[in-house]
Order: C-alpha cells, then sequence, then structure tokens
C-alpha cells in the first residue's frame, strides 16, 4: 500500500513537471499524457483529465502564469521526496543490525522512516507504560478538570511532533487492509468518527503494540 501511495505520487509529480497545471495538461493533449503516465492506472488518469476538461478555463494570462509555476514547484517537490529516500535509505542502513529497528519494521504501517524515528527518539525505559509514551507521542487525549467535572481535551504541546505526523500518517495504509488495525479503523468509521478522528485512534491502538514490542523486546504477533 505505501510503495502504490509512493508510485501515484511520483506519477502526479511527473504529470505536473512535464505540463504545469490542468490547463497545460490539456493543451498537450491526452496522447501526451498518456506517454508520462504510461504504466499507470488508466482509470485514475482518465478520471482526471475529465475532471479537468469539464472545468471552467481561466483567461489565458492566467493559464500562461500557472503552468511555469506548477512546473517549478513539481520539480522541487519531485526533489526534496527523492533527498528524503536517499536519508531513508542510509539511516535504514545503519540501523540495519539494530533489534528493535528490525522488530518495528514487522508492525503493519511502520516503514523504515517511522522505525528509525522510534529507534532514535524513543528510549523504552523512561516510559513506565504505553499512556506516557502516547503523551511523548502526542497522540493521547489530556485530561482537564474543573471543580468535578472531567474532560478530555487535545494532546499536550510538549510532544515530539515529527513523531507524531509519522505515527499518524502512517496510519493512511492501514485503511483498507485486512489485519487488525484496519479493521479498529474502519470499526471507529462505523462509530461516526471522520477520518483524521478514526486515523488518531488507530495510531493510539497501534502504540500499545509498538510500546509492548521495544519494553518486551519481541517482533509483532498478529
Amino acid at each position: 500500500m505505501q510503495l502504490q501511495l509512493l508510485v501515484e505520487r511520483q506519477l502526479k509529480l511527473g504529470m505536473l513537471a512535464s505540463f504545469g497545471g490542468p490547463w497545460g495538461i490539456l493543451d498537450a493533449g491526452k496522447a501526451s499524457l498518456g506517454a508520462v503516465t504510461r504504466g499507470a492506472d488508466r482509470a485514475k488518469v482518465d478520471a482526471a483529465w475529465d475532471a479537468a476538461v469539464s472545468s471552467t478555463r481561466p483567461s489565458e494570462w492566467q493559464v500562461a502564469a500557472e503552468n511555469p509555476q506548477v512546473r517549478m514547484l513539481a520539480r522541487r517537490i519531485s526533489e526534496a521526496a527523492e533527498e528524503a529516500a536517499r536519508l531513508d535509505a542510509e539511516i535504514a542502513a545503519l540501523l540495519a543490525e539494530e533489534a528493535t529497528y528490525g522488530r518495528l519494521l514487522t508492525v503493519p504501517g511502520i516503514g523504515p522512516r517511522t522505525a528509525s524515528e522510534l529507534v532514535i527518539s524513543v528510549d523504552i525505559s523512561d516510559f513506565p507504560d504505553h499512556e506516557h509514551l502516547a503523551s511523548y507521542c502526542g497522540i493521547a487525549p489530556r485530561n482537564r478538570q474543573s471543580g468535578t467535572s472531567l474532560s478530555l481535551v487535545c494532546a499536550s504541546r510538549q510532544v515530539n511532533k515529527r513523531l507524531k505526523s509519522l505515527l499518524v500518517f502512517s496510519c493512511n495504509s492501514l485503511v483498507r487492509s485486512s489485519c487488525r488495525f484496519g479493521g479498529y479503523y474502519r470499526r471507529c468509521r462505523e462509530r461516526g468518527m471522520c477520518h483524521g478522528e478514526a486515523q488518531k485512534a488507530t495510531a493510539r491502538k497501534r502504540l500499545k503494540v509498538i510500546y509492548a514490542i521495544m519494553r518486551d523486546k519481541v517482533p509483532y504477533s498478529a
């Protein structure tokens, strides 16, 4: 799933870097679009083309101004993504012999970037339970008490924001997964949670497993 998302992102960036915005794509023609997106899901390419065709075209000076900017931004994003991938590969190579890193990679949805950040940022002996780890990662609600009432509010701001982002957004790869966390995400949605809430709830659920793996030095077991 993560590989599929990466491929789709690179194809979109390739389109934008080659043609600019949607009007640049239309002006280039469908045959040119097909050549750039060869090997991609044709249904998605056709849907993108149809969406551009059905949109109202702005003035020609707007089109002329937009296309170069879109091409420049797409190239920069692609270059940044390639550099990030290179750094991820270097970190993964350095941690290849680290046992905890290898165990974390057995958890559904946890890739090299998230696993390396957990290994680098977390000394599991500093956390007496998974709730303390969840608080550090910014995915545990914080209690606020006023008089006799107790309410749950947002997580504390004293968190590792990079780790929070990695843990939450890596759950995107679980949305359609058949694993236990994919099923948990879908049950959250069925209970009325929006995608972001269900995503964060799934991240909290999975963090309990991550905590146990790091504490007990064992791989994931479904």
